[in-house]
């Protein structure tokens, strides 16, 4: 099942996306009133889920809309914490960072690499991605696998994560590079407004599993940069969750994003950084695609 937060009309609604894809229900239409989707997500029962898969499967009984008819906006729109982000998940993007810069990314860490990303307002997946060129010379993207937390986590193990995530998204992590190896932190480059487009849905667990192996791509232009599978990250998640969770609580609707593949703008030689009127797509297989123009 696929959920998104989308506005019609001038009002803002959770949704789900009906079987065959040309429809969009209210969950209002099942009886539920959830007013975000970070509330739905920390309150919703099973049941509930369940009650919205069935509709969504027999939406001729419920008044739809036609998904040409809605704006979509990002799933979660106001993140109640920062985003936990792995950095340096895949070989190959490994390699290009350190071709990139070998003091500040060539590193041969025996442990996943952890920051966060500080989210005001997520960008809407066909929404724009500011410029910020009067601090940022060397904007880049990333396409990534973002999973949602479902229930709190705390000493989870390995084998019982699939009970704690709620579902995926795709997240552009959009960072400054200039600003990014200017610190010896991340978080500052990776966090300025409008840095996270997010979307266009997030589909539920159920549909993708615990240890997917999804197609994931960016174009900037039309150009393919990035093509690669997450079944390629070097941490998975059970192991991600059972790490994290160990000594921190991971609360209901946090978002982890899994880390890049290689074909990032930095990994190219020259790089190919982004500038005004670029068009960047992320793709992955089963969720969808967002695309976002930098102003």
């Amino acid at each position: 099942m696929k959920l998104l937060t989308f506005r019609h009309n001038g009002n803002t609604y959770i949704g789900a996306i009906c079987e065959g894809g040309g429809k969009v229900l209210k969950i209002a239409e099942v009886g539920l009133n959830f007013n975000s989707m970070q509330v739905l997500i920390q309150n919703i029962m099973d049941s509930e889920l369940e009650l919205i898969r069935t509709a969504t499967k027999t939406s001729e009984i419920f008044n739809t809309l036609p998904i040409s008819d809605i704006e979509f906006l990002a799933p979660i729109r106001y993140p109640a914490r920062d985003i936990i982000c792995l950095g340096l998940n895949y070989a190959d993007h490994i390699e290009e960072a350190a071709r990139f810069n070998s003091k500040k990314f060539g590193i041969n860490m025996p442990k996943a690499v952890y920051f966060s990303k500080r989210v005001h307002e997520s960008v809407a997946p066909f929404g724009k991605i500011p410029r910020h060129s009067d601090i940022c010379d060397s904007l880049d993207y990333e396409a990534e696998l973002a999973l949602v937390i479902s229930k709190n986590a705390r000493n989870v193990a390995a084998k019982d994560a699939a009970d704690y995530i709620f579902g995926y998204t795709i997240i552009n992590d959009i960072t400054a590079r200039n600003v990014q190896t200017a610190h010896k932190q991340w978080y500052f480059g990776k966090s300025l407004d409008g840095f996270c487009p997010m979307g266009p849905c997030i589909a539920t667990v159920d549909e993708i599993g615990v240890e997917p192996a999804l197609k994931i791509q960016s174009y900037v232009n039309g150009e393919l940069r990035q093509n690669s599978n997450t079944a390629n990250m070097i941490y998975k998640i059970p192991q991600i969750i059972e790490e994290l969770s160990s000594a921190m609580t991971l609360q209901a609707g946090t978002i982890i994003a899994l880390g890049t593949p290689a074909g990032v703008g930095m990994g190219f030689n020259p790089p190919k950084f982004l500038k005004s009127g670029d068009v960047i797509t992320c793709k992955i297989e089963a969720i969808g695609e967002i695309s976002n123009t930098v102003e």
